[in-house]
């Protein structure tokens, strides 16, 4: 289904309503897909529309399935949000090996859990939720299809000149969080390859909406007059909707071992003519501090976009929103990406 590309997204609502908008391949994946849909770690910040694009897509497809999300739900207006998307909700922490028995059966999954910022200081917490966890998930839903969301940091940084890192390409993760995250995915792919379990593993680079993500980084940056940090050079992003697209439709591709795939926009951006282009759709000065660097953390994703096609949302049109939206002060999440970070400390 098409995206409206026009100038302004007014507020929340239709923001969430955007951000949930399934493509007709994530229509046709739902209805291909015997069972029910379960997300873990629902509680993110793609885990909610996600969901609720899940549900939409099965729906619009004319089958009646339960999209249930797990989240320890703590302090939290969000089940009721859920419900309203006819989204069921299970409370769980998944460090609690107990409550396994309780979690819901699925013939899908989609394994959001992890932890990323906070993690310096919190290794041990860490090394558990992004290494430990996919042991018990693995046995638990050994008999379902398991869409694992992993990040790009496992590569570490690659070379602007050629383009970004390849599926295929050696990993040399940077710091501990990324070290961590390489372990998750070992760890799911021991029990994909010894249980038989069909998977796909996506690195996903700079989910972006309007509230969170690089762009929205620099614009508040330019916005507000404060130096752009250029150490870094360049990045990659994906509109959020079109990240939850592919990864649901990731679940009519799952294989053993698993499927990796790199879920990122096509473009490689540059930071300076990122910054540059904001300031001038602002009318505001742009001030940078450092130089770039010979590499970046970015991706090829040209193996994704043979597979599911290219994202609805181009840069330009993200640009537009992000600046409108920055301008009139719209809600942000105030979770930076801390996208300058060369070191992989988080």
């Amino acid at each position: 289904m098409a995206i409206s590309h026009k100038d302004s997204i007014q507020d929340v609502a239709e923001l969430e309503d955007i951000l949930s908008e399934p493509t007709q391949a994530t229509i046709d994946t739902m209805r291909s897909l015997d069972g029910d849909v379960v997300i873990l770690g629902v509680g993110g910040k793609m885990g909610p529309t996600l969901a609720r694009m899940a549900k939409r897509a099965s729906d619009l497809a004319g089958v009646s399935r339960r999209v249930i999300g797990v989240s320890r739900f703590s302090a939290s207006k969000l089940p009721e949000k859920l419900h309203s998307w006819g989204v069921e909700t299970h409370s769980c922490d998944l460090l609690d090996l107990k409550s396994y028995s309780q979690l819901p059966d699925a013939a899908n999954v989609v394994y959001m859990a992890g932890m990323k910022f906070g993690s310096t200081g919190q290794q041990s917490l860490t090394w558990a939720m992004n290494t430990y966890l996919p042991g018990p998930v693995s046995e638990r839903y050994r008999d379902s299809r398991i869409a694992v969301f992993s990040t790009g940091n496992v590569y570490g940084l690659s070379p602007a000149r050629f383009g970004g890192s390849r599926e295929t390409d050696p990993l040399h993760p940077l710091g501990e969080y990324a070290l961590s995250c390489l372990g998750r995915e070992r760890i799911f792919e021991y029990f994909s390859r010894t249980k038989n379990i069909k998977m796909s593993i996506l690195r996903i680079y700079y989910s972006t909406e309007l509230r969170y993500g690089v762009l929205m980084d620099l614009a508040q940056l330019v916005l507000a007059g404060k130096p752009v940090p250029l150490a870094m050079g360049h990045f990659c992003a994906i509109w959020q909707a079109d990240a939850a697209a592919m990864s649901l439709q990731s679940l009519g591709y799952v294989a053993t071992p698993p499927l990796v795939l790199n879920i990122a926009g096509p473009e490689v951006f540059s930071i300076r003519n990122v910054a540059e282009e904001f300031a001038e759709r602002m009318a505001k000065p742009v001030r940078f501090e450092g130089v770039e660097s010979e590499d970046a953390l970015i991706c090829n994703s040209r193996k994704a976009m043979q597979l599911f096609g290219y994202p609805r949302v181009c840069a330009g049109q993200m640009m537009t929103w992000i600046t409108d939206w920055a301008m009139r002060g719209g809600e942000s999440l105030a979770k930076p990406t801390h996208f300058e970070n060369r070191a992989g400390d988080f």
